[in-house]
């Protein structure tokens, strides 16, 4: 995967304070006798964030190119010449000497408005295409990259949590509910939960990805073209095919140059994707504490205090969490921004950048952080079995035990209740009660209903698809190594 929707340095290096000599904002033409003034071009520029989108201006604008020659706008050397310029005006943003200048408002205007400058048949390339199109084809082919790269990292981080779960052995912890110890269960069966929720996660941005794939080049401003445009071939090109090599293209025009509905979702996966990784931290910050003393974090992955020097603190997973905020923060801007909008481009459209790229960049950095932080993590065996040792999680088990004996399970739940119920009056544990106080409470608590109280026994006895028992955590373990995680 390239690194084609990373944070791109290069492309700001002095970015901003650097301009081009004699390019007026094309974007105003003749149609107005005096440029803007600077606040006002300070107020509507977005180079200081869209210059990211340089790869896939550059890339859409070298197809359209190829398509103006193919239906006979630009003759071959006046395609070859655009080409070469574009191939090297991209060099230059590569190595961080390109000129972009604020006056010329976003990544489009600068690219062009230099092109044109160093080449003659550059004043050709726009026929046919809008900043409208032009700028959602940009985005469409960045969201594409972008959900790849995003989903290769997260399967980065299903194998080490799948890693995690084969090194933790048969280490056994207490299930919570309600935060509470509930049922025993292995910390490989929690570690597959989180794998489970980050594969529907890749899920999601993969559905998402299939709605991307729609080719917007052609659309123009909102009506189309009276030229002979062939979107086909543009769409082709730029890798917008279906699933049988056909190309992919939005349908209606007016649709294509406003929709912004691929980058809420991008967003709105992204926010599940976070709010799983939040849950995954607290866990984390859970089980690193004291009172838990679960886990061990590696020392990078914690900071320690300015004044206690006995301090641990698991600070990459509490930022982790906290950034989810972030992620969601970035759903509700795209969604609150295009909730009024009638068709079909506005310039409000102009904010869907930031958000979008915030939340991507937020779930790049978390989702390594994560995998990283996992792959360095060990399980306390000890302690999590003295926590998890505890004959109370397996009172289930002793209902179950009487349903077997055919007693109804309401019954059998009111039961167990008292006998809980009595350990806690004589302060004993459940295994500990006597045979007769057993017996006295119900004629069906025979002697040998004090074996379900065998941790290894009981949590091995869970043998239905997806329990948390030996043969099938195992199971699940071979399946995942052999599935979809293996390979990105």
């Amino acid at each position: 995967m390239s690194d084609s929707t990373q944070p791109d340095s290069s492309s700001n290096k002095g970015a901003h304070s650097q301009a081009s000599q004699s390019a007026r904002p094309v974007s105003r033409s003749g149609r107005f006798s005096s440029g803007p003034d600077a606040e006002v071009s300070r107020f509507t520029e977005s180079i200081s964030f869209d210059s990211r989108m340089w790869r896939q201006d550059i890339r859409g604008s070298i197809a359209h190119a190829r398509m103006l020659k193919s239906i006979g706008i630009l003759d071959p050397e006046e395609f070859g010449s655009i080409e070469q310029g574009l191939n090297q005006i991209g060099k230059e943003i590569e190595a961080g000497s390109f000129p972009w200048d604020e006056a010329l408002e976003d990544v489009h205007m600068n690219i062009e408005a230099v092109l044109t400058q160093r080449v003659p048949a550059g004043a050709k390339l726009h026929t046919g295409r809008s900043r409208n199109d032009q700028v959602a084809l940009d985005t469409r082919l960045w969201v594409k990259d972008a959900i790849r790269q995003v989903q290769e990292e997260i399967r980065d981080f299903q194998k080490a949590l799948i890693d995690l779960a084969e090194r933790s052995g048969k280490t056994i912890i207490p299930g919570y509910t309600h935060l509470q110890r509930a049922q025993p269960v292995y910390f490989a069966h929690h570690c597959l939960a989180y794998v489970e929720m980050l594969d529907r996660d890749w899920g999601r941005f993969e559905d998402t990805w299939k709605r991307t794939n729609a080719c917007p080049l052609g659309c123009g401003a909102l009506a189309g073209s009276t030229l002979p445009l062939d979107r086909e071939m543009t769409a082709k090109e730029l890798g917008f095919v279906d699933e049988t090599g056909e190309p992919a293209l939005c349908q209606n025009s007016m649709d294509a140059v406003s929709d912004r509905d691929y980058l809420i979702e991008f967003c709105s996966a992204a926010s599940i994707t976070a709010i799983h990784f939040s849950r995954y931290c607290e866990d984390i910050i859970l089980w690193a504490s004291s009172e838990f003393d679960f886990i061990k974090i590696a020392d990078a992955f914690t900071t320690g205090s300015s004044l206690m020097p006995q301090k641990k603190n698991p600070d990459l997973a509490e930022l982790t969490r906290g950034k989810t905020g972030r992620v969601i923060g970035s759903l509700m801007t795209l969604l609150t921004l295009v909730k009024g909008l009638p068709m079909t481009y506005n310039r409000d459209l102009q904010e869907d950048k930031e958000p979008l790229f915030d939340a991507f960049d937020t779930i790049h950095s978390s989702t390594r952080i994560l995998a990283a932080m996992t792959r360095a993590m060990e399980p306390k065996s000890k302690q999590c079995l003295a926590a998890a040792s505890d004959p109370a999680l397996l009172a289930t088990d002793l209902a179950d035990y009487l349903v077997r004996k055919g007693m109804a399970f309401r019954k059998a739940h009111h039961v167990v209740g008292e006998v809980v119920a009595y350990a806690e009056k004589q302060e004993i544990a459940l295994d500990q009660i006597p045979a007769e106080a057993m017996a006295s409470i119900h004629p069906d608590l025979t002697p040998d209903s004090l074996q379900v109280f065998d941790l290894e026994t009981g949590i091995n006895s869970r043998k239905i698809k997806g329990s948390p028992g030996w043969d099938q955590v195992q199971s699940e373990l071979q399946r995942w190594k052999r599935g979809s995680v293996k390979e990105s």
